[in-house]
């Protein structure tokens, strides 16, 4: 099936031939169904800590942060910002003023960009925005969201001051290659600002999504779709490729959330409060389970289940459509694990219209054991939950594999705890125009 020049592409990007032919048969056999038990919920699954039980856990993590630890906030921020200006590209294309696009134009003042596109309107405003300031082709981390008296705020400034308010002030970033020259400038442009901001010294790195998680388009199938001139194509892995970079940081406890998830100062109160709960629930769930491994009494299986990483994932009451979020999953041994799920993976439906919560990505980890040796994270993923998606390349139909979700299938064997947060500290920009809400100006 694979010819030398395929070995040879394949070596080229560090994927075993193994490892190729294990994904070729994922197209062939598909991925098998979860035995879905019920949507958690505040009854069952999920924390829901009254005002003193949340400052005891506050006062946990405020306690933790006294001591010699690696505390890191991982930021995904590969993510390009073009679907943000779907409808503005649309604009460009046909002049059409639909209601997006005159709620834009009348607004343009309020936006943190606006004052650049001073003395322009209609096309000629939103073509300078895309092209000439590059708005279309930058990622999201880097573009104007919030305005401050000095000065304009992107959203990797405000996760360097959600880091100084929470005790993370080593900040991981992972983001595209072209991207990468971009961040660091960005970065270093801003950082003794923010340092004598806070009073804090940071410590920030960056990586990319390696090779080596990218994975082979089939034809319908099943067999390797060849490009025109006969090569294999390979497309990202999605965001579950990123476990192989979270797995490389030297870290004790992992903050993880979205890089668009952000408000300004003057609304950071909620965020920061919840993230010091979520982070004391994992140390004191963490405490108790180190003392259980370090001298309880345990059967070889209770110490395996025991001795895995720890995420707290932080979940929203749902007040619009239902989706993706936390759910109780049967397990092929009997038992009963939490997990975060996202639409594509649940069968019935049904299920989700059940479902009280979604997961807003909002994650606190644990991934060093109880004799402070780092886990082997891809250990612990569950390669059956990945998914298979229909895309086209020059106009052949192809089959595309995603690896399981970093927060979904990754993260499927790790132990879980879902805990309930308001949906003041849930943000997020999908649009440009979503920057017009209160939350962001």
């Amino acid at each position: 099936m694979f010819t030398q020049a395929d070995l040879e592409q394949l070596a080229q990007r560090g994927i075993s031939l193994e490892k190729a032919e294990k994904q070729l048969e994922c197209f062939r056999t598909g991925f098998p169904s979860l035995d879905i038990v019920a949507a958690a919920s505040v009854k069952d699954g999920i924390l829901a800590p009254k005002k003193a039980k949340q400052e005891q856990y506050i006062a946990a993590w405020q306690e933790y942060c006294k001591g010699e630890h690696k505390i890191l906030k991982f930021v995904p921020a590969s993510g390009a910002a073009s679907r943000m200006f779907k409808n503005l590209f649309e604009y460009l294309d046909n002049g059409v003023e639909t209601p997006f696009i005159k709620e834009f134009l009348s607004n343009i003042d309020k936006f943190a960009f606006g004052s650049q596109l001073a003395g322009k309107s209609g096309q000629e405003a939103v073509r300078y925005l895309l092209e000439d300031m590059a708005y279309g082709k930058l990622p999201k981390g880097l573009l104007l969201f919030h305005k401050y008296r000095d000065g304009a705020r992107t959203p990797a400034l405000e996760h360097l001051a959600e880091g100084a308010l929470t005790g993370a002030t080593k900040i991981h970033f992972t983001v595209s290659h072209e991207h990468l020259p971009l961040f660091r400038q960005h970065i270093a442009e801003n950082l003794k600002k923010f340092e004598d901001k806070y009073g804090v010294k940071y410590e920030v790195s960056f990586s990319e999504q390696m090779p080596s998680t990218d994975t082979i388009a089939a034809n319908p199938d099943g067999t390797p779709f060849r490009t025109a001139d006969g090569k294999l194509l390979f497309r990202p892995g999605g965001h579950g490729a990123l476990i192989e970079n979270l797995n490389q940081q030297d870290a004790d406890i992992v903050f993880i959330k979205n890089i668009d998830n952000v408000v300004p100062d003057k609304l950071k109160k909620d965020t920061v409060r919840y993230k010091q709960i979520l982070a004391g629930v994992l140390v004191t769930e963490q405490k108790r389970v180190f003392d259980l491994l370090k001298n309880g009494n345990l059967s070889d299986e209770e110490r395996a289940r025991l001795n895995r990483p720890i995420r707290v994932c932080g979940v929203v009451k749902n007040t619009g459509e239902p989706g993706g979020g936390p759910f109780l999953v049967r397990e092929e041994d009997g038992t009963i694990s939490k997990q975060i799920l996202e639409s594509s993976q649940i069968e019935d439906k049904s299920l989700m219209a059940t479902a009280t919560h979604f997961n807003p990505v909002d994650l606190v980890c644990a991934i060093r054991d109880y004799e402070g040796k780092p886990f082997d994270l891809p250990k612990y993923v569950d390669p059956k939950t990945g998914f298979i998606s229909q895309k086209s390349k020059d106009g052949k139909e192809l089959l595309a594999l995603e690896l399981p979700g970093l927060w979904n299938g990754a993260m499927s064997r790790w132990n879980t705890i879902f805990v309930e947060v308001p949906i003041s500290t849930f943000n997020p920009v999908k649009t440009v125009n979503d920057l017009l809400r209160e939350q962001h100006q």
